[in-house]
């Protein structure tokens, strides 16, 4: 029975959403090469038809462009000489780079036939129709001359290596990277990037950019950074895992139609739709408690705002209420904003501890005046969510989110419904009081691998801000769940914004306090849902459309135009509903509370249907659809 709108919709999210390592991958793609489905061409006809349109966007003619085809031995190099001959056919001036010593033979045919011509570098290279180098000096010569072409090229394609490479590039392909690209860390840039601006040639990726690592979505040495990876059948951890997917450029997705419902993603990407289904819907017979009440032990004596910050966004986080426990100065700040506040303890349905209250080395630096209680209390609650664990009892006490000056007063071993929310710096800290020995430089570096060890070693979910934050829990299995959002602009970083953060997650957790009762592994979704609020809050805050990651464009193979339809399109609309043009503008953590109710009701209108993607509702003025349409950019 032919899928309904509804259920091919529902299929492109998912495919957009969800990351499947290289074996996945493989098992994916095994049965249509089985039936003869001929992947390699139908990636080819993609990738040439992205590349066409990326010269148009540039303000380039396709017929006449110089494009340079980095292509290795194996079949992303064949699917770059598919693509590289359909191009040369169309009038490009194609030359081909062999970074190997060989070419994927039926590919290579079809770029001769088409007019190009092909250059190796390796002198133990035998690649028919071509001479390798005479020994060391003419490929010092050779590599030279190709380093020129590609500076001088209009686009790049990038297809050295494929998902099979494990480490960092060696040899002919880690020194074009290291001379075209970047010999490790990341490009020192502005968060909104436009290519089309550049004065270097663009660069077309092939499934994955080169030497950057599929599965941990690390960069391990030399990479080339893309403009745009056109990536075949289904996404790879490294799209959406940082520190790689900051190298990825706009990603295109090719729909081969893979089957993937038997396959569990190694990492999924929370989404509007998916949020909607965690927020909690107003019910008729709802009282102030039924809708959720969040404890906050969080701003001190020595800092006082960051109480009213987490307080701010908890209040503003669709709950019924709040509590604050803490310094009476603090106290009356919250109360001048938020009369509404209780203070003082009581029922509540999550805490949010941590935020604002000092470390022991500072709070013994300020003396008495850092005496407040605010550590004390948090150590109760927190040995108490222990005690809980070791009976067997994990659903006595509310889940917690414990942030900043409550991580050193964590117990050896939490479970699943305390949540850890620490940037890189403090993650370190974290692992090394486990017996780790690693800095925030490290962290920063393997995020995936760390934030999975810290829930490991502590048993509690992780969350590790960044400009795509990590999110990592208890699945129910012997795996963990990995989670990532990137639906935020980098103004986001600013004082304050991990607060509001926490205060965030403490009101999701509050109003699904029942629903974590009978299934812990809601954790991780739930967690991810009010970074993505955050983040959505920050966008709708800053009046732009930079974020840290965006869903792929889905490319249909059998409609390319379509694809070329769409990206005309938006392009046409460029700085349509944005404030201050496509980076946005300055924001303070205050801004980003104040807009959590906005976001919120935009995530729960659209789930509904109600809202009106081309009505201009917003009081300034913005399109309220730029923050969820996955086409609303190209590159």
């Amino acid at each position: 029975m032919k899928p309904s709108p509804d259920e091919r919709r529902e299929a492109r999210r998912t495919l957009a959403t969800s990351a499947y390592t290289a074996d996945m991958i493989r098992s994916l793609e095994q049965p249509f090469l089985d039936d003869g489905v001929p992947l390699m061409r139908i990636a080819a006809g993609s990738l040439a038809s992205v590349a066409d349109v990326m010269l148009t966007q540039a303000g380039l003619e396709p017929a006449g462009a110089r494009i340079v085809l980095l292509a290795g031995a194996g079949n992303n190099g064949g699917d770059g000489l598919y693509a590289s001959a359909d191009l040369a056919g169309h009038g490009a001036d194609v030359t081909v780079v062999a970074t190997g010593r060989s070419l994927h033979q039926g590919g290579l045919d079809a770029l001769l036939r088409a007019g190009g011509v092909v250059t190796a570098l390796d002198p133990q290279a035998a690649i028919p129709g071509c001479e390798a180098p005479a020994g060391p000096d003419q490929a010092s010569e050779e590599l030279d001359q190709a380093l020129e072409l590609c500076r001088q090229a209009d686009l790049i394609i990038d297809a050295m290596t494929g998902i099979g490479l494990k480490g960092a590039l060696r040899g002919i392909p880690a020194a074009l990277a290291a001379e075209l690209g970047m010999e490790g860390g990341l490009p020192d840039r502005p968060a909104w990037h436009d290519p089309a601006g550049q004065d270097r040639p663009l660069v077309l990726a092939v499934d994955t950019p080169s030497g950057v690592d599929i599965d941990e979505g690390t960069l391990p040495g030399a990479y080339i950074p893309a403009d745009v990876t056109v990536t075949m059948g289904a996404m790879k951890p490294c799209l959406m895992l940082p520190p790689a997917a900051y190298v990825c450029g706009r990603v295109v997705l090719v729909d081969f139609g893979f089957d993937t419902s038997a396959l569990v993603p190694s990492v999924s990407c929370m989404n509007a739709e998916d949020c909607a289904g965690l927020l909690r819907a107003p019910r008729v017979d709802d009282t102030k408690y039924t809708r959720g009440v969040v404890g906050l032990v969080t701003g001190s004596a020595l800092y006082h705002g960051a109480g009213l910050l987490s307080s701010r966004a908890a209040a503003s986080g669709n709950v019924g209420m709040i509590r604050y426990c803490g310094p009476e100065q603090v106290g009356d700040l919250i109360l001048q904003e938020l009369p509404e506040t209780v203070l003082g303890r009581g029922r509540v349905e999550s805490w949010v501890l941590g935020s604002g209250v000092p470390t022991r080395q500072a709070q013994e630096a300020a003396g008495p005046e850092g005496q407040d209680g605010q550590r004390d209390l948090i150590a109760d609650i927190l040995n108490r969510q222990a005690a809980d664990l070791d009976e067997d009892e994990a659903a006595a006490d509310p889940p917690v989110v414990a942030d900043a000056g409550a991580l050193d007063l964590l117990p050896d071993r939490l479970g699943p419904r305390t949540v850890l929310t620490p940037h890189a710096g403090e993650m370190a800290a974290l692992l090394n009081s486990h017996g780790e020995n690693v800095d925030g430089n490290q962290v920063m570096a393997e995020p995936l691998h760390w934030a999975v060890r810290a829930c490991q070693l502590t048993g509690a979910t992780i969350l590790l801000k960044g400009a795509i934050t990590l999110v990592v829990g208890d699945d129910g299995t012997d795996r963990p769940r990995v989670m990532t959002t990137g639906f935020g602009p980098a103004w986001l970083s600013t004082a304050g914004s991990g607060d509001v953060l926490s205060g965030t997650i403490g009101a999701l957790l509050a109003q699904n306090a029942g629903p974590i009762q009978d299934d812990a592994t809601l954790m991780a979704d739930l967690t991810a849902a009010a970074a993505f609020l955050h983040g959505l809050a920050g966008s709708l805050a800053s009046g732009g459309r930079q974020t840290g990651w965006e869903q792929p464009l889905i490319f249909d193979p059998r409609k390319p135009q379509d694809f070329a339809d769409l990206v005309a399109q938006n392009s046409q609309r460029d700085g349509h509903g944005t404030v201050a043009g496509p980076m946005g503008q300055p924001i303070r953590a205050g801004q980003v509370a104040d807009a959590l109710p906005r976001a919120i009701g935009l995530v729960m209108s659209r789930a509904e249907g109600t809202a009106d993607q081309n009505d201009q509702t917003a009081q300034d003025g913005d399109d309220a659809s730029q923050f969820f349409e996955n086409s609303s950019l190209w590159f």
